[in-house]
């Protein structure tokens, strides 16, 4: 298409943009790192935003990056119509009803077999709702989870599509070069599955991010607190382990975090950062989910109900003053901690709990695929979480291999090597729980991940006795371990005979 401009000396021939690969509507920090990402592999791409400014930005920052073949568009419609048929578009925005609305706006100027990809943390049953809408105009839908941050957006994230498989491969080329690459395991990405399996996938993957934070914090606290590591020794501590077994990126950030001066005033800014942590939802909707499928997930439970905690500050601000008063104090042993001897003891507690943590998720994830037929591998989503997501981390590669082993392991903490690496570790796990406890430290992460595996472990279990409660009040009825079929007592009566 020519753009014939005339002058008195001489014409000039404008040439417009060519049909690009691809398009992005909404473009905050994911969508703008999304964008440029994809540019940067060699897809021209459209990108488009309802605050023109963000798109002038983010042709601004393409030209600055390498002068890539981005192109922005004020308006939907130029926006829709330069892109190559069939047309596919992804959206970055806030989940809910910002989605539809996107959705309202982009459909108008989309023809049959036309794709729209929903890249955000969007609820699964809304993913295979708008896909059955868009189903009705002829357009394919995809949810697609991506995780990574801003770092990952731009440089390779790990990303979960699920939902149309025709609409996964008319972009397979892209996602395969725009996710991050693993020397040993390839590209990570892969289709997921059907209705809003990628969305489920990454809320789940979230869940598990909140276990491994809270984890990391609590291991940070009792070091800290009560072994007294100062801030440079604690950078060292996470920057040791990150060479070892907990190498990941979680604990990678951490170390830099301890590292980084305050630049407003003295000392480290990790210690100026109010202890509020903030959330947006996806780490409740996992545990929902768990409670839903009857999949327990205490770990992540927990941290869950340790962000709920944190956001308490002004009671417990109080709380400290009314229990200071009475004398308890935040430590209530001044022991002498063997430093490292400490150390070391809260290594192997936080590693034996991340395969608590990722147990759980993946007993969920498997939990829901069945439910819904969806047929999901997990070692394949372990594989995929191998490198540019947020719990991308070494023994993932072996969570992998435990399920490459037996598709069907009931659970991690029984495949071979994670059960012996665990027995190994249960002391000195054992150890720090009990420290904590008589120290007064909070670790409900480290705690509750024990008695996860302390419970799944035990061939009999005091369920006998809730379950002998809820017939005596209710009339639940129980089995018997001797005998085939239910049984009812009448509890009371007999009770009330025995004191005549």
């Amino acid at each position: 298409m020519k753009n014939i401009q005339r002058n008195p000396s001489r014409i000039v021939i404008k040439m417009a943009p060519p049909l690009t690969r691809i398009g992005l509507a909404g473009l905050a920090v994911m969508g703008q790192n999304l964008a440029l990402n994809i540019a940067d592999k060699g897809f021209p791409i459209s990108v488009y935003n309802r605050t023109t400014s963000k798109v002038d930005e983010t042709v601004e920052r393409a030209k600055q990056e390498g002068d890539l073949p981005l192109y922005g568009f004020h308006d939907p419609e130029s926006f829709i119509k330069s892109i190559q048929k069939p047309r596919v578009v992804i959206m970055l925005v806030k989940a809910g009803a910002p989605v539809d609305q996107t959705i309202k706006i982009l459909s108008v100027y989309l023809e049959k077999g036309d794709c729209i990809i929903d890249g955000g943390n969007e609820w699964y049953e809304n993913t295979e709702r708008r896909e059955k809408e868009m189903a009705e105009l002829g357009l394919l839908y995809l949810g697609m989870g991506v995780s990574g941050g801003e770092e990952g957006a731009r440089r390779g994230p790990s990303m979960m599509p699920g939902g149309s498989l025709q609409a996964y491969k008319n972009i397979e080329d892209i996602l395969l070069k725009v996710a991050a690459q693993v020397p040993d395991s390839g590209p990570c990405v892969t289709y997921i599955g059907e209705g809003g399996s990628g969305n489920f996938v990454k809320m789940v993957h979230n869940g598990i991010e909140y276990g491994d934070m809270q984890l990391i914090a609590e291991a940070y606290d009792v070091l800290k607190s009560v072994g007294k590591l100062s801030n440079e020794e604690l950078h060292q501590v996470f920057l040791d382990w990150n060479k070892g077994e907990l190498l990941s990126f979680l604990v990678e950030i951490t170390a830099d975090i301890f590292g980084i001066k305050d630049d407003k005033a003295d000392g480290h800014l990790v210690d100026k950062v109010l202890d509020k942590t903030g959330m947006k939802g996806t780490g409740k909707w996992t545990v929902q989910q768990a409670a839903d499928l009857s999949i327990a997930a205490p770990t992540i439970a927990s941290s869950l109900d340790a962000r709920f905690l944190s956001g308490l500050k002004e009671e417990r601000v109080e709380a400290a003053k009314v229990f200071k008063s009475a004398g308890f104090g935040d430590i209530l042993t001044d022991q002498a901690v063997d430093k490292k001897k400490l150390i070391d003891d809260v290594r192997q507690a936080l590693y034996a709990s991340k395969i608590c943590s990722y147990a759980q998720g993946m007993n969920l994830i498997r939990a829901k695929s069945i439910e819904k037929g969806w047929g999901l591998q997990l070692g394949e989503l372990a594989r995929i979480w191998k490198g540019g997501c947020i719990i991308r981390a070494m023994f993932l590669d072996r969570i992998k291999k435990a399920y490459d082993r037996n598709a069907d392991l009931a659970n991690l903490l029984v495949d071979p090597e994670f059960a012996k690496e665990i027995i190994e570790r249960q002391a000195a796990w054992r150890r720090v729980v009990c420290l904590a406890i008589n120290s007064g430290i909070s670790t409900p992460g480290v705690s509750t991940s024990l008695a996860y595996f302390d419970t799944y472990r035990r061939d009999r279990l005091p369920a006998n006795l809730v379950q002998a409660q809820r017939d005596y009040f209710g009339a639940h009825t129980y089995e018997r371990t001797d005998m085939e079929r239910s049984f009812h007592t009448e509890w009371f009566k007999i009770a009330q005979q025995s004191k005549i």
